[in-house]
């Protein structure tokens, strides 16, 4: 039998592995929410507590030309966006964490530390070969629907290529959603893509989607009617307050906890009846999932989030039916809005950049009688 302090330090070396995987990870948290006149609307958080990923909205037409990553520095695949798209980047580069396109398709990119892989990638096959981080713009330049998607990501080969500022390739899964409401999630394991359903519509990080949708059932207590008092030998006990239903949720920062949350928030919204409501609805469940600097970092990265205010960039909700982007920062709460359908996506149409805040400052409003 192993000795028990030989244990107890396998335990913590295992710990600690698990905290530098998920340390300076995207805690990134996505729900979609259907309302009774049948409009999609789907959001999600940003986090990323290392450092500034300067994102910017990006205007992309139809028939823009896009040439895949592929880790060898040759060109992968070459493509043109049948559809024209609004994008949130990363780095300022054309890696986007989320979008939609004229169709109203939306893609999320959600980070997967520690159990992505790849496909190896194979020279042979570098005109069909995109990087993980081309997966949202490959698919809204692309694709219509989900099943569209489906039948469309098993003719390309996604492959890991490294990316600079992480040192290592980007471990992702992704959040892909349609008009109807359908959803997917798309992850890659042992080098195979899996496509899962995904019915109740939500997205964290890692581990596996099956994984989180098998760990719901440690919490079908969990209910939004309030608990009965008990009668305890001619004593009385009544719940302290509201939500005693839901005692035992989780509430830290993890990905499963955050599922989880995430779950009960969402199938208990109130009734949605139109896109203005599912949005409004859409930032409160998300507002549960803003995530401190601190809490997501630790000591290990002090000194590197100069200019952060916040481990939650930025958040955003998509009215999939009218096509309208709704989003607020880290710096600036105000919602603002981009209307797609006010857009020239024809392929005379340009590509445009800018600044997700005009100014790294919350709009106030004084409101002094």
């Amino acid at each position: 039998m192993m000795p028990i302090l030989k244990l107890f330090s396998i335990l913590a070396m295992v710990v600690l592995i698990l905290t530098y995987i998920g340390g300076s990870a995207l805690a990134c948290t996505g729900v979609r929410l259907v309302t009774e006149d049948s409009s999609t609307v789907y959001g999600r958080t940003m986090e990323w507590g290392a450092f500034d990923l300067h994102s910017r909205i990006v205007i992309v037409p139809s028939g823009q030309s896009f040439t895949g990553l592929v880790p060898d520095g040759m060109q992968g695949k070459k493509w043109k966006s049948k559809y024209g798209f609004v994008g949130i980047d990363m780095l300022k580069k054309d890696f986007f964490a989320d979008a939609m396109n004229e169709k109203g398709l939306a893609a999320g990119l959600f980070y997967h530390p520690g159990y992505a892989s790849f496909p190896e990638y194979r020279k042979s096959q570098a005109d069909n070969s995109i990087s993980s981080g081309d997966v949202v713009t490959y698919i809204v330049s692309q694709f219509a629907t989900i099943d569209e998607v489906k039948t469309g990501m098993e003719n390309v080969r996604v492959v890991g290529v490294v990316e600079g500022s992480l040192g290592k390739s980007i471990e992702a899964h992704w959040m892909i959603t349609e008009q109807s409401g359908k959803s997917i999630v798309i992850e890659y394991a042992d080098g195979k893509m899996k496509i899962f359903e995904n019915p109740l519509g939500v997205l964290t990080n890692a581990p596996t989607f099956d994984w989180h949708m098998t760990n719901l059932r440690n919490y079908i207590n969990v209910s939004p009617v309030a608990v009965p008092a008990k009668k305890l030998s001619k004593v009385n006990f009544a719940p302290l307050g509201g939500g005693s239903g839901m005692i035992g949720l989780p509430g830290d920062f993890t990905p499963p906890s955050r599922f989880v949350r995430v779950v009960a928030w969402s199938q208990t919204a109130r009734p949605l009846p139109n896109a203005v409501e599912g949005v409004y609805e859409t930032f409160r469940i998300l507002d549960n999932f803003n995530v401190p600097l601190g809490a997501a970092e630790g000591s290990d990265n002090a000194g590197k989030e100069e200019g952060l205010r916040s481990a939650t960039l930025w958040t955003t909700a998509w009215d999939l039916q009218n096509k309208k982007l709704f989003y607020h920062t880290q710096h600036n709460r105000k919602v603002r809005t981009v209307d797609l359908s006010r857009i020239d996506f024809s392929p005379k149409g340009k590509v445009i950049k800018f600044a997700m805040d005009k100014k790294n400052d919350q709009n106030f409003e004084d409101v002094t009688p």
